[in-house]
């Protein structure tokens, strides 16, 4: 009885160890995916003269803290509105739903929004954008906040990875027009995870 008590275990453990390495690896491709991108001149964002010196972008080391479990609440009967942008473009969203987690025992809520344009899509119906700002602003990140991309997920308890945080194009080059993140998304707390500011 102890001996498969102790197997029992011994396979938990294996299985959680395999499911960490599974997500810090998908954090990992993540970021390794978009340096490829900003290295590709026909996908970067980048300057002419960034691209030209450009290796590899900024992150911090990818922290399985930061891979939150937070218990989703979905908005009903939403109205459409226009986000603010870096420019003068309007694109049409709604809040879709209520993210509710705690990091270090304190509680926060970030909302996640979904682009009107994009639901029409077929390929692009399931997915959401969840715009943050957080301590990290203006010191180690972008200090316009940072973006993560999700998709709907069909529970209760969804996961927010923050090692997959990544910059507006407006970080890189002020031709882009970037979606302006809301003052509710704002985080009393310092993410540290995913990309980094590009220019001191």
């Amino acid at each position: 009885m102890k001996k498969a008590l102790l197997i029992v275990m011994i396979l938990n453990a294996y299985f959680v160890l395999s499911q960490e390495n599974e997500l810090k690896q998908t954090a990992k491709e993540f970021q390794e995916e978009l340096n490829r991108d900003y290295a590709d001149s026909t996908k970067s964002p980048l300057t002419d003269a960034d691209l030209k010196v450009f290796k590899e972008l900024d992150f911090f080391p990818i922290d399985e803290k930061f891979i939150i479990k937070a218990q989703f609440k979905r908005t009903k009967k939403t109205k459409v509105f226009k986000m603010k942008t870096s420019t003068s473009r309007t694109p049409e969203y709604k809040k879709y739903g209520e993210l509710h987690f705690t990091i270090d025992g304190k509680e926060y809520q970030l909302n996640v929004y979904q682009s009107i344009d994009l639901s029409k899509k077929e390929e692009y119906k399931n997915y959401l954008f969840l715009p943050f700002s957080d301590l990290t602003n203006g010191k180690e990140s972008y200090i316009g906040g940072r973006y993560i991309d999700m998709k709907i997920q069909d529970a209760k308890v969804w996961e927010i990875d923050f090692n997959k945080a990544y910059n507006p194009y407006c970080a890189y080059n002020h031709k882009y027009s970037c979606p302006i993140v809301p003052l509710e998304n704002d985080l009393e707390v310092a993410i540290l995870a995913g990309v980094k500011k590009f220019h001191d």
